[in-house]
């Protein structure tokens, strides 16, 4: 059984960064190809963020967020990573990390039920 497990939410004001870490564990048989972020406001509908296709230079960033935040991965520790920069009060929310054995593209990596595992989220809150 897969088991992902989310890092590094915090409070901060507008304007700094954070770093979120997601840590893999549970796989034998294959590894999750498809790893991603996603995000959940209060009241809103679970949001893709952006995606890495494991073992490759492949991401893909939802506009939201482009040239703030970046997704990177460490496969020898099975960990993916948020690095999210000048945050502002749109960007809080329940960040979530998600995976999934197949490889990830331009037209599924952003729909939360094309994913098969899921963290329990970490909370990021950004006051202005």
């Amino acid at each position: 059984q897969v088991q992902l497990a989310e890092s590094g939410g915090d409070s901060v004001q507008a304007g700094g960064s954070l770093t979120l870490s997601c840590a893999a564990s549970g796989y034998s048989s294959y590894s999750p190809s498809c790893m991603a972020w996603f995000r959940q406001a209060p009241g809103k509908g679970r949001e893709g963020v952006a995606a890495v296709y494991r073992g490759t230079v492949v991401t893909f960033i939802t506009d939201a967020v482009k040239g703030r935040f970046t997704i990177s991965q460490d496969n020898a520790k099975n960990m993916v990573y948020l690095q999210m920069n000048s945050l502002n009060s749109e960007d809080t929310a329940m960040y979530y990390c998600a995976a999934d054995p197949r490889r990830c593209s331009s037209d599924s990596w952003r729909f939360a039920s094309w994913y098969a595992y899921w963290g329990q989220g970490t909370q990021v809150t950004v006051s202005s």
